[in-house]
């Protein structure tokens, strides 16, 4: 008799059918409060006050803050939460090891990613493309993360794909605010056309050396949207 395993007997699909839990529902909806500053950096946040908001008891609240900490979104200190408000030094070290994250990925898509998620990278870009200059940032700004995870999927590492989430989680806010300068959205674009180029040649070490720079000019970028951001609090 052939064994079999629970994959085999359930199939692939169990957790994209598991509905998410109230936690996970109400993580979300913060999580997008912090994205858009509504929740800023450094704000005293308690449950009570978060139960009331979201209109849910005060056991889902504290779970879904438990996620949230473990992304880095939101913090303990002195006893007391708050929305993470990391300093620019802490935003670089992240963003260089997303970097060289990146840039394995884009080594090992060049090898392992179908013509159909390279297609699928691509046609991401172009979407970015039309809406560059759109009233939706956030719209945007979701198409932007969904390329740059699109070429982390196409990897097909799965320890990759974890820790670059992790990563990448910790730098929603900063990159969303990043996103929203139309100082150098062309760049961008630009840039973005670079690794899509070099990931449909298969060209390994140009899509790795594309998507590290791309990542190193975050620092750039995110470093002056806080300074843009700091400023026009202080009007």
């Amino acid at each position: 008799m052939v064994e079999m395993s629970l994959k085999d007997l359930i199939g692939d699909n169990l957790a994209a059918e598991r509905p998410k839990s109230l936690a996970e529902q109400s993580a979300d909806k913060l999580r997008e409060l912090i994205l858009l500053e509504r929740l800023p950096a450094g704000l005293s946040l308690n449950e009570r006050e978060l139960s009331a908001l979201l209109g849910i008891s005060r056991t889902p609240v504290r779970d879904a803050i438990r996620l949230l900490e473990v992304e880095g979104l939101v913090d303990y200190i002195d006893g007391r939460l708050r929305v993470a408000d990391p300093s620019m030094e802490t935003l670089s070290h992240w963003l260089m090891i997303q970097g060289a994250l990146e840039g394995l990925a884009g080594e090992q898509a060049c090898a392992q990613a179908t013509e159909a998620e390279l297609a699928q990278i691509a046609a991401l870009h172009r979407q970015m493309v039309d809406m560059a200059e759109g009233e939706d940032g956030l719209q945007r700004f979701r198409l932007d993360m969904d390329f740059h995870r699109a070429i982390v999927r196409a990897a097909h590492n799965p320890p990759l794909i974890e820790t670059h989430n992790q990563y990448n989680t910790r730098l929603w806010r900063a990159r969303y605010v990043s996103s929203q300068r139309r100082a150098n959205r062309k760049q961008q674009m630009a840039k973005h056309q670079g690794i899509v180029d070099a990931l449909q040649r298969r060209d390994a070490a140009a899509a790795s050396a594309a998507l590290i720079d791309h990542l190193r000019n975050a620092i750039g970028n995110i470093e002056a949207a806080r300074s843009e951001v700091q400023a026009a609090a202080g009007e």
